[in-house]
């Protein structure tokens, strides 16, 4: 399992970590059908295919005086964007220095894509997009679902643009380990029952570690939440903007949060949907995000046992006695995994039938396939349908091949803050607050924030506040019963920000924009179009 993914599943395609590195999914405009959660492997036709017809350069924006000159070649490069592939949209390159502070010492050479304006109406420049994760494709969820499903007037009036960020997807991506060790980590013991158990976890992430280190050595020292605002900035420059006009989701928001704080003076209008909090420590991450999929799985467990046969109970059933039924079922499984009807042998243990679940949890539209999922798990014995969920999560294709998600999420992630744990010991003591924030999920969350404690890499970020003074007014955006990023976390960072306000939306699921509520929806339009911000203290339903 992995959870610091901040984003999740809905009718687009879902963004924050995963079990093993506790965080965010992506949020959950990762396109879906029928109910089923879209992979990576669906957004392959991207900017390294395709035409390399050059269309007619950017226009530079000034180059700010604050600027270093060995920045200056980056900020005025000319960007030739082309065909890629995918019909309606373009592709180019951004380059960035690898290390911000030897700008001499190499590249990085980061995957861009936009969706040019339809022309209805007076254009506002470039719209910056990203869903999440981290190790959420941004160019992929432009073309799935921002480029096509954002609001028609949105998409009229901006260039939708997305930057893979470095070490994510199609920008030089960090990679770890083959399929198959991956199929072996995925199904690590998260609940270990004794000292062999603990020790086999423990090396389950030093294995995961030690290959990130191995496979990409030089890159890993340099995909911090820091330098990609900092691209973020240069290609600003290079699309010719004078001012950053963004929309992150889930992870996305801290990185939104990160470029205004290191750049005020060029935010324009940013949306940060699902907010994280900067100032929070791993370990509080972690905690506070168990106790965030403990109240989104009591909502889903309201709603199963009003339905006939929910497997969790019947009416009436309290949210606390469907929980400890699942928490009884989920040991079963760790004793006895069941059959997945999986080509590759793979079996339905504790461990990916608690990903499952908690992929189900970024979405209440997900809910009918995590309620006969369950179904079929725990009365036919038949765990097909929670491997497909846990294997949309993860990004797992049929042919047994991982997206690079998971690898990025956890590589930013332990650059991003020192770990939650250094110690199996230190879990084993934290294990009374998790389970009480969460009875369901508290254990295997605690032991999934023991990963960073083996990273090759030293973490170079620390908790701090984000005021960005002197920046024009950011929205943010705040769900009451998100999951992935509790809705606390959206109070505090408006209140850090000095220019920040809170828009909510009273109701479940991850992130808020294109969810389905009118009422959000045009607060956040009426932001990007015209620069109106929604009253203080606007609630939506």
């Amino acid at each position: 399992m992995h959870i610091r993914r901040t984003s999740g599943p809905s009718r687009r395609p879902r963004p924050s970590r995963s079990f093993r590195t506790l965080g965010f999914l992506r949020p959950p405009h990762l396109m879906r059908t029928g109910g089923m959660l879209l992979v990576a492997a669906l957004f392959a036709s991207g900017c390294s295919s395709g035409s390399s017809t050059t269309t007619a350069a950017t226009a530079l924006a000034p180059l700010p005086r604050s600027t270093p000159s060995a920045l200056a070649p980056y900020y005025a490069q000319k960007l030739a964007w082309r065909a890629c592939g995918v019909p309606g949209f373009e592709c180019t390159t951004l380059k960035a220095p690898r290390d911000y502070a030897k700008p001499a010492a190499g590249d990085v050479r980061l995957a861009v894509a936009r969706k040019r304006a339809t022309g209805r109406g007076k254009p506002l420049g470039s719209l910056l997009v990203n869903p999440g994760g981290p190790g959420g494709s941004a160019v992929g969820y432009l073309q799935q679902y921002a480029g096509v499903g954002y609001p028609a007037e949105v998409r009229a009036r901006y260039d939708i643009v997305a930057v893979d960020p470095r070490g994510v997807a199609r920008s030089e991506p960090i990679e770890c380990l083959t399929g198959r060790q991956m199929d072996a980590y995925t199904q690590t013991d998260m609940t270990p029952d004794d000292k062999k158990e603990t020790d086999q976890l423990a090396d389950a992430f030093k294995r995961f570690a030690k290959g990130c280190g191995r496979r990409s050595p030089d890159l890993l020292r340099h995909v911090s939440t820091v330098e990609a605002a900092r691209d973020m900035d240069v290609l600003r420059a290079a699309l010719g903007d004078r001012r950053l006009t963004y929309v992150g989701a889930s992870y996305g928001t801290f990185l939104g949060a990160t470029y205004a704080g290191l750049f005020p003076d060029r935010v324009g209008r940013l949306v940060l949907d699902g907010a994280m909090d900067p100032s929070l420590s791993a370990r509080k991450i972690s905690e506070e995000q168990t106790a965030g999929f403990e109240t989104a799985f009591r909502s889903f467990a309201k709603d199963c046992v009003r339905r006939p046969g929910c497997p969790l109970g019947g009416p009436g059933t309290s949210p606390a006695k469907a929980g400890g039924n699942l928490k009884a079922f989920f040991r079963k499984l760790d004793a006895s995994p069941i059959p997945a009807g999986d080509a590759d042998g793979r079996r339905l243990g504790e461990a990916l039938a608690t990903t499952g679940v908690i992929a189900a949890m970024y979405d209440q539209a997900a809910w009918p396939q995590l309620r006969e999922a369950l179904t079929s798990a725990m009365k036919k014995n038949d765990g097909a349908g929670l491997l497909v969920l846990s294997d949309s999560y993860y990004e797992r294709d049929a042919a047994g091949r991982y997206a690079n998600l998971m690898y990025a999420n956890a590589a930013v992630s332990c650059l991003d803050l020192p770990p939650a744990f250094s110690t199996p010991q230190e879990v084993e003591r934290a294990l009374p607050a998790f389970e009480k924030a969460s009875p369901v999920f508290g254990e295997g969350l605690a032991w999934a924030s023991l990963n960073c404690a083996y990273w090759p890499v030293r973490a170079t970020g620390r908790p701090h506040r984000i005021e960005a003074r002197g920046a024009a007014p950011i929205l943010v955006v705040g769900t009451t019963r998100d999951p992935a990023t509790p809705y606390p976390w959206a109070q505090s960072l408006a209140s850090q920000l000095s220019s920040g306000r809170l828009l909510t939306y009273d109701g479940d699921g991850h992130t808020a924009y294109g969810r389905g509520s009118r009422c959000i929806d045009s607060a956040i339009d009426a932001y990007l179009l015209k620069g109106t911000l929604p009253a203080t203290g606007k609630h939506c339903s």
